[in-house]
């Protein structure tokens, strides 16, 4: 079967919703994975002897890794099959779960970090691509997109709450074998539900592998210099390094990409306003998202003295309104009303629950004052989650969907490492300041510093989402028509370029 057959073939199967499943499962376990470690830390740093100065590198190991080599992960779907290439990756990230479960030096765990995080960077783009060529129809997209959608706004709190539960009844061990099971299910249903779209080698083309070296290369620099940017600070010579070289990369990756004819990222694709508009709409929307996650779990468990699992189910009702407005808004209104009518108002309505986060206290209750934030940033990040992932793929050449989910993906990730890094500064150096002129011994004081740090860097993190409402309002102008939501643009492309 050719890749331009795809597209046709599974809307014609009932089975695709049993599909939509197994691809929604494989989002969640990337996604939480992201955060179901973080609350693991501490237990894995003690049980492998981890020095302060290295236990980041069990977060960074995997963020470089999934964040660098996305782009190229995306086109080998395109060129070798995105069922196979989600299989691979699948099964390579449960492998790499067992070697960091099993893992017995710090060395081991932060090698097992990186392959899952190379094994999710296959994963995630054939995900996406795959379900955009598996919902065509305009109203089962939307429903569709809905639940993947929510799936990746709320994940990341569900990985919390796993990492509590896990850490504290089990094992932090627990928290990396978990995903066995779950990806060993998962690919079952994948080898007997996903349509196979194999490519055959007449029609295979050549991997860029120019593009690959600098862009992979530049998305790395950049994913690392934000990442050291938290224990080393901005003004760091590492860390200015590195961001002025990924800068440098991308930049001369951009120039290669417009002169080679088998692009590793067509250029088009970029090119498109509302793709752009969406990818770097929820670019910034991540940097929001990642603060309030960051500096909520610190208050909860730090200054509120919650227990892990009383922090993680604390985030429940955000989890809940991102699935609610993602899957019962969003996809309602996905085909009747223009796009940036949804993303618009779910970045204003998350910037809304951000100034209201911005007067948090030490002793400020969680139901007046953490609910309506994580309440508002939940219902407005369904609204931008769904429809900028469906805007992803749409109206994309098949061959060309791998890429395309790559854009989104990037964006998320880069944008997720540059919003703690330079959150976590900010909240740090305010802190310090308001400690230099009061007593720091004081523990009255020091909670007092440490939440005047996250409300000012809370308040950052509402000015960043009201930027990226005003780039979603000028960038995003697509309109939902019954012929582009079917994809038949998309299929016309395809049908030219045979």
């Amino acid at each position: 079967m050719t890749p331009q057959q795809a597209p046709d073939t599974p809307a014609a199967d009932p089975r695709r919703w049993w599909a939509l499943a197994v691809i929604a499962i494989a989002q969640l376990m990337i996604v939480l994975d992201a955060t179901i470690v973080n609350i693991a830390l501490p237990s894995a740093q003690k049980a492998l002897d981890i020095s302060d100065a290295n236990r980041q590198w069990v977060i960074t190991a995997y963020t470089l890794a999934f964040g660098g080599l996305l782009l190229l992960g995306g086109r080998i779907g395109d060129l070798f099959g995105r069922k196979r290439t989600f299989m691979v990756g699948l099964l390579g990230f449960a492998l790499a779960s067992g070697i960091g479960g099993f893992a017995t030096t710090g060395g081991v765990l932060f090698a097992a970090r990186a392959l899952q995080g190379a094994f999710g960077a296959l994963l995630a783009p054939s995900a996406l691509s795959l379900l955009s060529v598996t919902f065509r129809d305009p109203r089962e997209r939307a429903t569709a997109f809905g639940i993947f959608g929510a799936l990746a706004g709320g994940g990341a709190a569900i990985g919390l709450i796993t990492g509590g539960l896990l850490t504290e009844y089990l094992s932090w061990r627990w928290c990396l074998y978990v995903n066995i099971p779950i990806a060993i299910v998962t690919g079952i249903g994948a080898y007997y539900l996903l349509v196979r779209d194999h490519v055959d080698r007449s029609r295979r083309v050549r991997l860029d592998l120019p593009g690959a070296v600098l862009g992979c290369g530049g998305l790395l620099a950049i994913v690392y210099g934000t990442s050291e940017a938290v224990s080393r600070g901005w003004d760091d010579w590492v860390v200015l390094t590195a961001l002025c070289a990924g800068v440098a990369l991308l930049a001369v990756f951009a120039a290669v990409e417009r002169r080679t004819e088998h692009a590793l990222l067509p250029m088009h694709l970029i090119g498109n306003r509302n793709r752009a508009g969406g990818a770097l709409s929820v670019g910034l929307a991540v940097i929001g998202m990642f603060g309030l996650f960051l500096f909520l779990t610190y208050y909860l468990q730090v200054i509120k003295g919650y227990s892990p699992i009383k922090a993680g189910v604390s985030f429940l009702p955000m989890t809940a309104a991102i699935v609610i407005s993602a899957a019962g808004i969003a996809s309602r209104l996905m085909t009747r009303v223009p796009t940036r009518n949804l993303v618009v108002p779910g970045l204003l309505l998350g910037a809304a629950g951000m100034a209201w986060l911005t007067q948090i206290k030490v002793d400020s209750p969680y139901a007046t004052m953490v609910l309506p934030a994580e309440l508002l940033l939940g219902f407005g990040m369904g609204l931008v989650f769904m429809p900028t992932m469906s805007l992803a793929t749409l109206n994309v050449a098949p061959q060309e969907t791998g890429a395309a989910a790559a854009i989104i993906n990037s964006a998320q990730q880069v944008g997720g490492s540059i919003g703690t890094a330079l959150l976590n500064t900010i909240a740090a150096s305010v802190t310090a300041t308001y400690l230099a002129a009061r007593n720091p011994t004081d523990p009255l004081v020091q909670a007092q510093g440490a939440v005047h740090g996250y409300a000012v860097a809370t308040t950052v993190a509402m000015a960043i989402l009201i930027g990226a409402a005003v780039v979603a309002f000028l960038m995003i102008n697509h309109r939902p028509a019954p012929g582009e939501a079917r994809g038949e643009d998309a299929a016309a492309e395809a049908r030219a370029a045979v």
